[in-house]
């Protein structure tokens, strides 16, 4: 008798095993594909408040076309133009867009960040070169270029400038430099821009925290893991606060922008201004909503989830095909629009076996009603 209570409960621990897996396998139907993307990886997401969806793409040694598009009729056209989307001199051409965003009056900037082999999140493994960097405000209404900035004062043989966001307010825009581990403050004025919370302890990435897939740890050839500093950065719609942190590390920061603000205190009085926000666990890109919630992109768990104004976090949705989660964008029509650059998958943390799941896409998930609201009208 005893074997047979004991046979039963092994067979329908089993079986509830093998249930929960094959749930945590399903795909979720509140996962919707905005745009099929074919061999094109993307990286950057905004939508603008008429609904236009722009879209940029890293320049790659293969399979690369644009790098920057809006999405019409569910395809990538070259954005502002195709003159911009060649090959040539780096002034008037792309060379590699990391991140583009739509201020609240839908001015598209795009930050154009080839970074240096020191600054590169993905180990020092080439040859000595210095970064190349340039930010673009872009009036939508007309479709052309208003300015470029050319971070004259930057250290570009360490820099990478990931991310950035602009502080209507102050006039000023910030940027993730996970090379230096630090914040850019760019005065959108001047044209100068400053090092802020360098090589602090909120800014530099965790090396005990480890990426891992199915039991495998992303590492190169050579063993080193992936590791990156600060990364991810939303900036609050009253532009009082900036959030940020680093890939490698499980806790979101933020501070006021007050304070980055301002030139004149010293590093120890900046960094004790810094907030700890708690446990969100690895995560790539952020933005921020009109109502305070702050979104993250997390490919651990192949999952979007946000962080609400009473300190919970929720999950919206995860879904196998979830592959890379990074930037978003949430539109007029209540959907959170984001890319997925499945660079987990590549050969260089693969023994050289490419795995990326062709096509690569551009999802979309609709918000709860409580939260879609997003441009300020």
């Amino acid at each position: 008798m005893r074997k047979r209570l004991l046979f039963s409960f092994l067979f329908f621990h089993i079986f509830f095993l093998n249930m929960m897996a094959q749930v945590s396998n399903s795909t979720s139907p509140q996962l919707e594909v905005a745009v099929d993307l074919g061999p094109y990886r993307p990286i950057g997401v905004s939508v603008t408040s008429s609904n236009r969806l722009f879209v940029s793409f890293p320049k790659q040694t293969k399979n690369f076309q644009y790098a920057l598009t809006e999405i019409i009729d569910g395809k990538p056209v070259p954005y502002p133009d195709s003159e911009w989307n060649k090959t040539g001199i780096e002034n008037s051409r792309f060379v590699n867009v990391q991140d583009i965003f739509v201020d609240a009056q839908d001015n598209l900037w795009v930050l154009d960040s080839k970074p240096s082999s020191a600054g590169s999140i993905f180990g020092n493994n080439e040859k000595p070169a210095q970064g190349q960097f340039k930010l673009l405000k872009i009036d939508t209404k007309k479709d052309q270029i208003e300015r470029i900035y050319s971070f004259d004062d930057l250290d570009k043989t360490k820099s990478g400038l990931n991310d950035m966001r602009i502080d209507g307010k102050k006039n000023l825009a910030y940027l993730s430099d996970p090379g230096q581990a630090a914040i850019i403050v760019l005065d959108l004025k001047t044209g100068k821009s400053r090092k802020a919370l360098a090589g602090s302890r909120f800014t530099l990435a965790d090396p005990g925290v480890i990426l891992s897939y199915d039991s495998n740890d992303m590492r190169n050839e050579n063993g080193k893991p992936f590791s990156s500093n600060v990364n991810g950065i939303a900036l609050s719609h009253d532009f009082k606060y900036l959030y940020f942190k680093p890939i490698n590390q499980t806790h979101l920061y933020c501070i006021a922008t007050k304070f980055l603000a301002d030139s004149t205190l010293t590093k120890q009085e900046l960094e004790a201004k810094v907030e700890d926000k708690g446990e969100v666990g690895i995560t790539h890109g952020l933005l921020a909503d009109i109502n305070g919630n702050i979104y993250l992109t997390s490919s651990i768990d192949y999952s979007i989830k946000y962080l609400s104004p009473d300190g919970k976090l929720h999950t919206i949705v995860r879904d196998p095909r979830i592959l890379w989660p990074d930037s978003m964008g949430i539109g007029e029509d209540g959907y959170l629009y984001f890319s997925c650059a499945q660079l987990f998958k590549d050969p260089q943390w693969n023994k050289g076996i490419d795995k990326v799941e062709l096509p690569y896409y551009i999802f979309k998930v609709k918000l709860p009603k409580s939260e879609s609201k997003f441009h300020k009208k």
